[in-house]
């Protein structure tokens, strides 16, 4: 069970490069586990510590602005690579929301939204207007009902398809939303003749 998101009001946190694959947002070496919990400390691991494991001051995610962000502004092609999902579990134990990019890669969104994490992909023109306050601290809202990313001066909308919607509205995945249908699927079974 995800918690249900409907509005994320939030700063950002930028990092705009290009092509981050799932084995630098979460290194190999953190897969020992399946359970969903206790990857704050993997996320982009060899980028935001250094060999004695103290956090470098200049990484984007160590700087006090990026301090309870929400919404990750993400270059092009984020989170291709392998398909692990524990890339999503390391992002969402960060508090990370939503992640925006120009694109995103498609294990990697299927993997978002199944974890309770909004892929945001906005056009690169809105990326851009993005992009130009990696500098400023300000805040945006990715609404999940209007279908939309709001910041100071710009608006951009993205798709998600009507189910995964769904779900991340109401906070629970696929099989969640199957034992939602408990009642239902019983109800059912009492009337169909095909015993």
């Amino acid at each position: 069970m995800n918690q249900p998101l409907r509005r994320i009001e939030s700063t950002l946190v930028f990092l705009p490069a290009e092509n981050i694959d799932t084995d630098q947002i979460c290194p190999a070496r953190f897969l020992t586990t399946t359970s969903r919990n206790g990857f704050a400390q993997a996320l982009f691991a060899d980028w935001r510590f250094n060999q004695e494991g103290e956090p470098r001051p200049e990484f984007p995610l160590n700087r006090k602005e990026a301090i309870g962000a929400r919404i990750l502004v993400a270059g092009r092609n984020f989170g291709c690579g392998s398909s692990r999902e524990h890339a999503v579990w390391a992002l969402r134990d960060n508090g990370i929301q939503a992640v925006i990019a120009p694109s995103l890669a498609d294990i990697f969104k299927r993997n978002a939204l199944k974890n309770g994490v909004v892929p945001v992909t906005v056009d690169d023109a809105s990326h851009a207007a993005l992009i130009a306050f990696e500098k400023s601290r300000i805040v945006a809202v990715v609404d999940l009902e209007r279908l939309s990313v709001a910041w100071p001066g710009g608006e951009a909308r993205f798709a998600i398809e009507p189910f995964e919607r769904h779900c991340l509205l109401e906070g629970v995945d696929e099989l969640g939303f199957l034992l939602g249908q408990d009642a239902a699927i019983a109800a059912y079974e009492k009337i169909d003749p095909r015993d």
